[in-house]
């Protein structure tokens, strides 16, 4: 019988207590957790501003866990080259937003940075067929994006699958992460469907101690 994949975690600290944001990224830190997550947001891709690239590059000196930042913005190409400084494992960029997409996961990886394209729960995962091979990720939303603690859609099961047949069908090596109302009782499910990671939220935060949260993920 195979052995069972373990899935890879990347709290969002979107839904953090920011008046607390230094402990919160040293509990980070010390817990289980593979990455931290990090979602930028510009009132404008989506309704909801979250916080900017000075904030990115301050977690960054203190964070010892790799960093996972999910641009959604406008025009993202702009600020890809002032990420570097802040040495992120992944920068994802979303489909919707990128007229130019093949040049933007090229330009994160001349940055030095992993490149990682985000469909929004509308967008097939047949678009991704001409450009998976320059990705390093695929995040599936398993909610419309922009603000924190909605409820999971279901039918992303069935969009992971999909997502990891296309990826073995044209060669790419990219892991599948998947953000949006993921908790405990539905990660097992989408580890089984073949995601990767997966961006947990106010599962973690909102729960009385997030390391151990974090620690029950990482059994499911």
């Amino acid at each position: 019988m195979p052995e069972k994949r373990h899935l890879k975690i990347s709290p969002s600290i979107l839904t953090s207590d920011f008046t607390r944001l230094g402990e919160t990224i040293d509990t980070l830190c010390s817990s289980r957790c593979d990455y931290i997550h990090l979602d930028v947001m510009d009132g404008v891709f989506v309704p909801n501003i979250s916080y900017g690239f000075p904030v990115i590059r301050d977690i960054a000196k203190k964070a010892t866990k790799p960093l996972d930042v999910h641009l959604m913005i406008v025009d993202p190409d702009r600020y890809i080259s002032v990420l570097r400084d802040a040495s992120p494992e992944y920068v994802s960029v979303h489909y919707e937003a990128c007229t130019h997409l093949n040049r933007s996961l090229q330009n994160i990886r001349a940055n030095g940075m992993k490149a990682g394209v985000v469909l929004n729960p509308h967008t097939p995962v047949t678009s991704l067929e001409y450009i998976a091979e320059y990705c390093d990720l695929v995040v599936l939303m398993s909610v419309n994006p922009g603000f924190g603690g909605q409820s999971f859609i279901e039918n992303t099961f069935r969009k992971v699958t999909q997502t990891k047949e296309l990826l073995l069908r044209t060669g790419s090596k990219a892991m599948v992460e998947v953000d949006g109302g993921v908790n405990l009782n539905n990660a097992g499910a989408l580890r089984d469907a073949g995601a990767d990671i997966v961006v947990t939220g106010n599962a973690v935060f909102a729960s009385g101690n997030p390391a151990d949260t974090i620690e029950l993920f990482k059994s499911v």
